[in-house]
């Protein structure tokens, strides 16, 4: 009952309320976009959402508009030269990620739930879970976005091939959590993400995660870097 009526039931009613209070506090941010960098504050492009279908995701602009074409393509790593000079911070502290209130106030998104992958990156699942992972509908935040909170960094630490290392590394296990997202999801899982996805950028070595979540599939050894 939960996932088929509450959730969206939440959905709409949260996102509704965001938009109507951090309206007056973004505009710093569209100011600031609009006097640096390409001078852009907005930027859609298409991603995969629920049921493998394909949809526009609005963010803030981060990096520079050709940067699907330049350096490492879709993947980012870290001091990356595309980032735009508010981008880093927008990218930290997530704020880049709240123009997706409005795709969850239109329902293409939910507040919790997979990331909406690029084509290129979802891809780089393993089939089995290219057919389920979207079973949920994406989100805002998630608990690969809890797990990967600083997935440039692993990217950039592991050194080599950064797509080789993000799809024999990070897609499968990025699964592996998303699986395990479906078959727990209730409201207090939900709530529980949402809390840790603010905690975590507060307290970035936090163990709360561990604690909450005992039974999460086991790191991979070569992510624990």
């Amino acid at each position: 009952m939960y996932k088929h009526f509450f959730k969206r039931l939440i959905d709409f009613t949260a996102s509704l309320v965001a938009l109507l209070i951090l309206s007056p506090l973004l505009i710093p941010v569209v100011i600031g976009l609009l006097l640096t960098g390409e001078h852009y504050v907005f930027y859609s492009q298409k991603r995969v959402g629920y049921k493998n279908e394909r949809f526009q995701i609005l963010k803030f602009a981060t990096m520079l508009k050709n940067s699907p074409n330049m350096g490492t393509g879709s993947l980012t790593l870290r001091k990356d030269p595309r980032v735009l000079p508010m981008g880093g911070f927008l990218r930290q502290t997530k704020i880049n990620e709240l123009p997706q209130i409005i795709n969850t106030f239109i329902g293409n998104m939910t507040i919790v739930g997979p990331r909406p992958q690029m084509e290129v990156d979802f891809y780089k699942f393993p089939k089995s879970i290219q057919d389920v992972i979207y079973n949920a509908k994406p989100g805002i935040t998630g608990i690969g976005s809890v797990v990967f909170r600083d997935e440039e960094k692993m990217m950039t630490n592991a050194g080599g091939d950064p797509h080789e290392f993000y799809e024999t590394h990070i897609a499968p296990y990025k699964g592996e959590l998303e699986v395990w997202y479906q078959e727990n999801l209730t409201f207090m899982t939900d709530f529980k993400i949402i809390f840790l996805t603010a905690w975590v950028i507060i307290f970035p070595e936090s163990k709360l995660m561990e604690t909450w979540f005992k039974d999460l599939p086991d790191l991979p050894e070569a992510l624990k870097i």
